[in-house]
């Protein structure tokens, strides 16, 4: 048996990261405890995993996961290898997940001859990603928002609930807001923009009285009011304070989702992770100031990665049952 810290044979890892977008497949070696593991390939489709009646597909998971695992174990040079621990991240993972945590593992299993199976919620691999497993609060935020935190005995989630119910200061939340200040601008209302009503007219098109049969019919409909997002960020750099007022609003919706997931303030991790961030300082810097004010004392930092380099992390952490993350029956399942 190897010292503490020697190599060992290769000790293959799976992570998936499955979303809006379509499914992330990385395959990782995992044989030095203790460290990161070292990926070794990574595998794309852009067809999202379907959702129906019954939540989350499985077999359509697998009809994607099962060919990119052994397409990639061939690349590595093991061909018909086995794989000792995966970990797939999904977003619905949490509300529709039953499916994937009552057939993924067994299939696994029998495919590959995985030990340990875990099967995450989105937000919970954006959190491994971003702070590891040291407690604390990640924000998550693109086209929706989530917050989760831990204090590493449980998990705290704030939001995510969707752009009817929810998602408050994520892409489609601003997004929505600038149309609607559009809309009030369009009609002659207290509130409008005539800047935020013109790039509306540059991107759906003119009179805006033929935005709505445009947008409630589309089953994308929050990716298509969260393409609106960067206009808004953009119309508040320029000085639009309607838009100006649209962020700052924003920025409170997202410092009172890491507030309440947050396990302490001081000296407290903080994360923000996802493409809402991109949209540069009309929300950083409201961002800023308000989790000042609300945990003073907190460390805002950097994410160290990604959703797959979560379930990397985690899958690798299983193979030495090491993983510090508090395990979940919704959040995170593991087999």
């Amino acid at each position: 048996m190897p010292a503490d810290g020697a190599a060992r044979e290769s000790v293959w890892v799976l992570g998936a990261d499955s979303g809006g977008s379509g499914l992330r497949v990385a395959l990782a070696d995992a044989s030095r405890p203790g460290a990161a593991p070292r990926t070794v390939g990574t595998a794309t489709s852009s067809e999202p995993v379907r959702t129906g009646p019954e939540g989350i597909d499985a077999e359509h998971m697998l009809a994607q996961l099962l060919p990119a695992a052994r397409s990639l174990l061939a690349e590595a040079g093991e061909e018909g290898g086995g794989l000792d621990a995966v970990c797939v991240g999904a977003a619905g993972m949490a509300t529709l997940g039953a499916g994937l945590r009552a057939q993924l593992p067994g299939a696994l299993t029998r495919e590959f001859g995985t030990r340990h199976v875990a099967l995450a919620a989105d937000a919970v691999t954006a959190y491994a990603g971003a702070l590891g497993e040291q407690p604390g609060a990640v924000v998550a935020g693109g086209t929706g928002l989530i917050a989760m935190g831990t204090d590493l005995r449980g998990w705290q989630r704030a939001d995510g609930w969707g752009h009817l119910l929810g998602d408050c200061g994520g892409g489609a939340w601003i997004g929505q807001a600038g149309l609607q200040a559009a809309m009030r601008a369009f009609d002659g209302r207290e509130g409008g923009s005539r800047a935020l009503k013109e790039l509306a007219e540059a991107r759906f098109g003119s009179p805006l009285s033929g935005l709505p049969s445009q947008l409630y019919p589309r089953s994308d409909r929050p990716a298509v009011l969260a393409s609106f997002a960067p206009d808004v960020a953009g119309c508040a750099t320029d000085g639009d304070l309607v838009a100006g007022a649209v962020m700052d609003a924003a920025a409170r919706e997202i410092a009172a989702a890491a507030t309440a997931v947050c396990p302490s303030a001081k000296g407290a991790a903080v994360a923000l992770t996802g493409g809402l961030f991109r949209l540069g300082a009309p929300l950083s810097g409201p961002l800023r100031r308000e989790l000042d004010r609300r945990l003073p004392g907190a460390r805002v930092l950097t994410p160290e990665g990604g959703p797959l380099d979560g379930a990397l992390l985690i899958a690798a952490r299983l193979t030495d049952r090491a993983l510090r993350l508090p395990p979940d029956p919704v959040l995170l399942a593991l087999s």
